[in-house]
């Protein structure tokens, strides 16, 4: 398994949040990437502005594998969303760390979600 970042927190779903200005850009893990195989489609739901809830799905990702569920993080109003995945998926599978998919503007402080540590042990269980 990939190096988890410790600049960012983690959901149970596979996403990462990063805290950056009073909002949370968000994506997609390098264990989530290693699971859908090549992406060929990213279909969000949303467009800036719109709100979106925690635990609720925002979009979806598809793979030469599978078609899986994009869910928020946090509860907030998106404020802008990565228009290059529109035409160029397979960024995330280049740099899945860098290549966020939405930013959403939060009042969240991220701590109902896994540190890089508990992220890293919940991946390490399940590739066992």
């Amino acid at each position: 398994m990939a190096n988890v970042p410790s600049d960012r927190k983690f959901t149970k779903d596979h996403e990462w949040a990063q805290a950056a200005a009073g909002a949370v850009k968000v994506g997609i893990t390098g264990y989530a990437v290693e699971q859908l195989g090549d992406i060929t489609l990213l279909n969000l739901d949303v467009k800036a502005g719109d709100s979106v809830e925690a635990g609720k799905a925002f979009g979806t990702i598809e793979s030469v594998k599978t078609l899986s569920d994009l869910y928020a993080p946090v509860t907030g109003v998106v404020r802008a969303i990565n228009t290059a995945l529109e035409t160029k998926p397979e960024l995330v599978n280049e740099d899945c760390y860098t290549a966020w998919m939405v930013e959403i503007e939060t009042s969240s402080d991220l701590a109902d979600l896994l540190s890089p540590e508990a992220y890293g042990d919940l991946v390490s269980k399940l590739d066992h």
